[in-house]
């Protein structure tokens, strides 16, 4: 039987998502695929056409959102709850390494502590009203993307991320059967660090591969949103907390991350 607390925080988590129209979760079976890239580019190619956005970093582990997009904001309670610290004049971020712990400390958290904790940011996080709020979820079909999805009430669905390698897409499938399990629509699959383009001679290299993510879609029925190659300048460009979409926009990979945002949007009409 849930205590007074808990029936409290279910009520007011269901009033903040009520006033977030669309809800969509970012997933990779496996980590080191570029899925928090992914996440945060989505996000801010989706604030730069005028939207007003969330992003909740549910990686508990290895939160990296906040340094991608070059933010040191505090989190800090007010009277409507957690203020979410503001990128531009519409983007709101949401990290664990937002807390204030040391950036070298690791987070050493069982099932019961995350799953809380991705609760109090759904509920007590002073969202106001979004037009998309976008999760990156850490990789694999634990603790953490299980909570997002059943926690969240009329998620549109998922983006999973993936590389083309045999291993990387065997595991992005599992991604797919654990959406439609829980019965979160997949929006599509994205094929990360397809080819690279040498800048000397401009042959393109397959380096991991070519085709996979397209495949799995294929297969399992769901759209495929397109190919992103491995950029240097883009990883150098997010080390240093900068906006791709500014820096870089002629890039081909800049340019096919545009594509996929309007893909995303469109997906959810």
């Amino acid at each position: 039987m849930k205590t007074k607390e808990q029936i409290e925080q279910d009520e007011r988590l269901e009033s903040r998502m009520k006033l977030v129209k669309h809800k969509i979760v970012v997933m990779s079976g496996k980590g080191g695929v570029g899925k928090s890239t992914v996440a945060v580019n989505i996000a801010r190619g989706l604030a730069s056409k005028g939207f007003q956005v969330g992003l909740m970093d549910t990686d508990i582990h290895g939160p990296n959102v906040a340094k991608m997009l070059g933010m040191d904001a505090t989190l800090y309670q007010t009277d409507d709850g957690i203020e979410a610290p503001l990128l531009g004049d519409n983007l709101k971020v949401v990290s664990l390494a937002m807390a204030g712990n040391d950036a070298d400390s690791p987070i050493v958290w069982r099932g019961p502590l995350k799953m809380g904790f991705i609760k109090q940011l759904l509920a007590d996080v002073a969202w106001g009203e979004l037009d998309f709020l976008i999760v990156d979820s850490p990789p694999g079909t634990g603790d953490e993307p299980l909570s997002v999805c059943q926690l969240i009430p009329n998620i549109d669905g998922s983006v999973i991320v993936t590389t083309p390698q045999e291993v990387a897409v065997l595991d992005s499938r599992k991604s797919i059967n654990f959406s439609k399990q829980l019965n979160v629509p997949v929006l599509g699959v994205i094929e990360n660090m397809s080819g690279f383009v040498c800048p000397d001679c401009g042959k393109t290299h397959n380096i991991f591969g070519s085709g996979g993510g397209e495949k799995a879609a294929e297969e399992f029925g769901v759209p495929f949103l397109g190919r992103l190659p491995i950029d240097q300048r883009m990883m150098e460009a997010e080390d240093k907390g900068l906006d791709v979409f500014k820096t870089h926009p002629d890039s081909p990979a800049v340019q096919n991350l545009s594509e996929i945002v309007n893909k995303v949007a469109e997906a959810i009409g």
